[in-house]
């Protein structure tokens, strides 16, 4: 924890990842931070006393630098960045489909670059953070990922093979989930509650069936099977789930995900 962290484009998902490696002991004084704004800067140093720099010293400056920006604007930042890093800076990419070969060809020879996809849930500490080495990132940069992002949730180190389906299932995978309690709240309401007891009932279960899921060891068949009585009130929903094909609009979904980050890997924006 001794070497310096800079934080590019320091967002939302920025700012968590800066407020979790400093809850995990990171020493405000070893963190940087680069803002589009200024009036954003001074706010992370008041907020966590962190020094805000523009992008050429946080090169200059820091060990790692993490690269928080947009997929649109990560071209034009490595523009700026390339002449100020030294090929023995780590490089850690939290851009969505940008794969780590688009940052080794625009910077010097041998820079190791490790491609992040983390996602929301980082604001409460609950990310799920996927970890891949590019070509020229050794174990032990690898390692310095999993150390800052298992700062704010889960990490799990894949092939950068697997990171578009990775950015499917979990980059956007919390936004299902909004998705799916958004729409059974709504049927809470159609069935007669208040939509703020039909809101706290459809978290709590949401909750209690992550928990489940993530401790009790059981695959997710046996423990729907757990709740489904025979000719009772469950399956009779989830026929209907069945009939409406939701399973496979999930897999549709998915797969349409999957492909827009590769879209974005290919450079297409619309």
């Amino acid at each position: 924890m001794s070497q310096k962290v800079a934080v590019l484009g320091t967002g939302k998902i920025g700012e968590a990842l800066l407020s979790g490696m400093i809850r995990a002991g990171w020493a405000p004084a070893d963190l940087l931070v680069t803002a589009r704004r200024p009036e954003r800067a001074e706010e992370l140093r008041t907020r966590y006393g962190v020094s805000p720099v523009d992008n050429a010293e946080a090169a200059k400056t820091a060990d790692t630098l993490i690269l928080t920006v947009k997929p649109q604007d990560m071209g034009a930042l490595l523009d700026e960045l390339a002449p100020h890093i030294p090929a023995d800076r780590l490089v850690i990419s939290g851009a969505a489909g940008i794969p780590t070969s688009f940052f080794e060809s625009r910077l010097a020879a041998g820079t190791p670059v490790v491609r992040v996809m983390t996602n929301t849930p980082a604001l409460v500490d609950e990310a799920m953070s996927v970890i891949s080495a590019g070509s020229h990132a050794t174990v032990d940069h690898v390692a310095t990922a999993e150390e800052i992002f298992g700062a704010v949730g889960k990490t799990l180190r894949v092939p950068e093979s697997q990171q578009d389906a990775c950015t499917a299932l979990s980059g956007s995978g919390p936004a299902y989930f909004f998705y799916l309690v958004e729409a059974m709240t709504d049927a809470g309401i159609l069935l007669g509650l208040p939509r703020d007891k039909a809101h706290d009932l459809i978290v709590q279960s949401a909750i209690g069936a992550a928990v489940m899921l993530r401790d009790s060891g059981e695959h997710p068949v046996k423990l729907r099977e757990n709740v489904t009585s025979p000719a009772g009130t469950t399956i009779n929903a989830i026929r209907e789930l069945e009939n409406h094909g939701v399973r496979a609009a999930l897999i549709a979904a998915l797969e349409a995900a999957r492909d827009r980050s590769r879209e974005l890997a290919s450079g297409k924006k619309d």
